[in-house]
């Protein structure tokens, strides 16, 4: 039988835990493109209202949540933490394998952690319309719902790949009251240009971005909204690995590695920030493993530097892994993964050898999403299937050297809306996509030098 643990309502986490309180080492900091100067509150007021741009550069260790937001994240928090038996003993290992289940929101997936947070916030700042970008649509459902449970509007600009490859996010989306559009749009002139230069463009989230943060710029009743990357976001997410510590004491357990897919950063911060601290100041001896696809690696295969945060240059400069701002990605089934860069945060504990990265192809990855799915029975989003690959590899480790390691990793979200990539990869049609170097060389050419 599988095992599952459960939390009452009374361990919903009353704070957030921030990394930066914590960090052996100094976050660079955010940089006006202008005049090469650190920014200040002032310079992210037209996108982000003041509660949250506090939140962003805050060095406070807890951070109290909102009892409007508590009262939100009860619908469907504390979410399960389950160990993998019928896995374990389909891969004979003595591995012990736990996931923490994020697949029960409303949205499907872990964004309404942040998303909730980020509405709540806006409203009551006055603001009555946010903006976003949506890759493989977990982020943009997710801000959907919120926008729709605090009163605001929502417009989405989704990656066009994934617009077309996965309708019902879109209907998803609109069913709770957003206005969507494929990426790049002539909404806006970032995506007009964009559509000039090459009008078959998949889009990328970078381009997303683009629009998203002209169109929240340019009205004064609305702020834009980001699902991943920034410290706030991270910060947000940190519900996930606080209620997993209570859930890994309840089963008598501690991780020896923690893995979690990346695209942007926040599902695998969420999980394992909470667990870092153990590590920074604890000195506990785990292994932290970030997972991406070989199709966007920007841990694995990009430049530790300052870049923007979308293909308009209209972002601050951000110290972080990246591609280069222009990559445009393959249209691979994991688009919740294919941001030319990574979080701050992230990037640094792994430039930092806190954590590692490795990268997948696609079609191993649905291979042990498959494995996982018969044995457990929950279909994971492609986004997750990357983690789950690690955690096979890491198990079948175990099993050759006859180590008994705990390993918990989160399955950030379920897969009913990507159907169709499973129904790709059953079918054989399924492609592996590593991106060309030339093209990484020729992206990275372009990341603006920056002397701090």
């Amino acid at each position: 039988m599988e095992t599952k643990y459960n939390l009452d309502e009374s361990k919903l986490p009353t704070h957030w835990y921030n990394i930066l309180a914590d960090l052996p080492f100094p976050l660079a900091p955010v940089i006006h493109p202008g005049t090469g100067q650190p920014i200040g509150p002032q310079d992210l007021a037209p996108l982000f209202p003041m509660s949250l741009i506090m939140q962003e550069v805050s060095t406070e260790r807890f951070i109290e949540i909102p009892e409007p937001v508590r009262e939100i994240y009860r619908l469907w928090r504390p979410t399960p933490l389950f160990r993998a038996h019928r896995l374990e003993k389909a891969l004979g290992t003595p591995a012990r394998i736990f996931y923490k289940y994020e697949g029960v929101s409303p949205a499907g997936s872990h964004k309404p952690n942040t998303a909730v947070a980020q509405a709540y916030y806006n409203k009551q700042e006055g603001v009555k319309r946010l903006t976003t970008e949506t890759g493989a649509g977990q982020w943009g459902s997710a801000l959907a719902l919120a926008c729709n449970l605090f009163g605001l509007e929502c417009k989405v600009y989704m990656v066009k790949a994934s617009f077309h490859q996965k309708p019902y996010r879109r209907v998803m989306m609109e069913t709770w009251g957003a206005k969507v559009v494929p990426s790049p749009s002539r909404d806006t002139h970032a995506g007009q240009h964009i559509l000039e230069v090459d009008p078959e463009s998949p889009g990328s989230l970078g381009i997303a971005i683009s629009e998203a943060v002209e169109d929240a710029a340019t009205r004064e009743d609305t702020k834009y909204s980001l699902g991943s990357v920034l410290n706030h976001v991270l910060l947000h997410q940190t519900v996930v690995g606080q209620e997993a510590k209570l859930q890994m004491e309840m089963a008598g357990y501690y991780p020896d590695v923690i893995i979690g897919c990346v695209g942007g950063g926040s599902n695998f911060a969420g999980l394992s920030l909470p667990f870092m601290r153990d590590k920074i100041v604890d000195k506990k001896n785990m292994r932290f493993i970030a997972v991406e696809p070989e199709a966007c690696p920007s841990i694995s295969r990009g430049e530790y530097a300052y870049d923007f945060g979308d293909t308009a240059e209209t972002t601050p400069l951000i110290k972080m892994h990246t591609l280069g701002h222009t990559f445009i990605p393959a249209a691979i089934h994991a688009g919740g993964l294919r941001y030319h860069g990574m979080a701050p945060i992230i990037s640094a504990l792994c430039y930092n050898k806190l954590m590692e990265a490795r990268a997948y192809h696609q079609t191993v990855c649905f291979q042990a999403a498959l494995e996982f799915t018969r044995t457990e029975g929950i279909i994971p989003a492609p986004e997750p299937s990357h983690a789950i690959k690690a955690v096979i590899d890491e198990a079948l480790a175990c099993r050759q050297s006859g180590e008994a390691r705990t390993i918990l990793f989160n399955l950030s979200g379920h897969g009913h809306f990507d159907m169709s990539a499973y129904d790709s990869f059953l079918a054989g049609k399924l492609e592996d996509y590593a991106y060309p170097e030339a093209k990484v060389r020729e992206a990275l050419a372009r990341v603006p030098k920056v002397g701090v």
